[in-house]
């Protein structure tokens, strides 16, 4: 045992063992952010994912005892332990297990001084609200805003808070009387390491329809450049041999080689250019 956590009470040592059991048994070990989850929420988030994956929650400073227990790559994990991280262990691979998470998610109101996840944007056309100071609050969160057959109604579409910027108090209390929920709520997956490679949010955010055309693109221009340049595999020999066949069937045409296969067309094509010469003639 390393001297860093020689002398931790029974209790502490039990959790530590703990992690490094999950360790053993799943093949992804990862790091959640679970700032703003209602206790709720995160029980039944728990218990919806309890048949793959197992979450822990326990001290930073026990997670730190573990990694560092752990070597290795968990060294490298240990590195991007928040405030709010707990453990989450699964078979998954990280794109499936961040694609899982993000499906926890539900929407909320912001508060004040939270940093904007993506652009809050209010779109333009009539509310519900008759009126009355409301039109002032518009204006001074930046959202135009003018009345029409009795009721305020949005000008036009506007961005009042972009991404990665905060919120401020003016701001949140018209989004929230507006209906507008651009917080999320749910598990977010920090960091994954798995097969002894750290995977984050920006490289498993993946797009899967985008990804699936590209993909898709992909083998079209493979299979197309295998049979533009004669290049025979098992998937365009086929290809390759029956354009094969129709490039020397228009060779023999047009060079009028004199070939079973070709006759007649060769006869038709003659056919068809005495009729042009004729009908110039005439």
């Amino acid at each position: 045992m390393a001297v860093y956590t020689r002398h931790l009470p029974q209790w502490k040592r039990d959790e530590i063992e703990e992690v490094k059991k999950n360790v053993g048994e799943y093949g992804l070990v990862g790091l959640i952010d679970t700032y703003g989850i209602p206790a709720t929420q995160f029980q039944q988030i728990r218990r919806n994912l309890r048949a793959t994956t197992e979450i822990k929650v326990m001290r930073n400073t026990l997670i730190e005892h573990a990694f560092t227990e752990l070597g290795g790559s968990f060294e490298d994990l240990k590195e991007h332990i928040t405030g709010h991280s707990a453990l989450i262990f699964t078979n998954d691979n990280p794109f499936k297990l961040f694609k899982a998470l993000e499906q926890t998610k539900t929407k909320r109101t912001a508060k004040a001084g939270e940093i904007a996840p993506e652009d809050i944007v209010v779109a333009k056309g009539p509310t519900s609200f008759k009126p009355g100071p409301i039109v002032s609050e518009l204006q001074q969160a930046g959202i135009p805003a003018t009345i029409e057959g009795g009721k305020v109604k949005i000008r036009e579409t506007k961005t009042i808070v972009k991404a990665g910027e905060p919120v401020d108090r003016k701001q949140v209390g018209i989004l929230a009387k507006l209906g507008v929920a651009p917080m999320d709520v749910g598990l977010s997956l920090h960091v994954a390491l798995y097969q002894d490679q750290l995977y984050f949010p920006d490289v498993l955010g993946i797009d899967e329809t985008e990804y699936y055309n590209k993909l898709v693109l992909a083998v079209q221009q493979a299979f197309n450049l295998s049979v533009n340049a004669a290049y025979p595999t098992a998937f365009t020999i086929e290809a390759i041999i029956g354009k094969a066949v129709r490039d020397a069937r228009g060779l023999g045409i047009e060079a009028a080689i004199y070939e079973k296969a070709v006759i007649d067309e060769i006869i038709s094509k003659a056919y068809r250019q005495m009729n042009t010469i004729k009908a110039l003639v005439e």
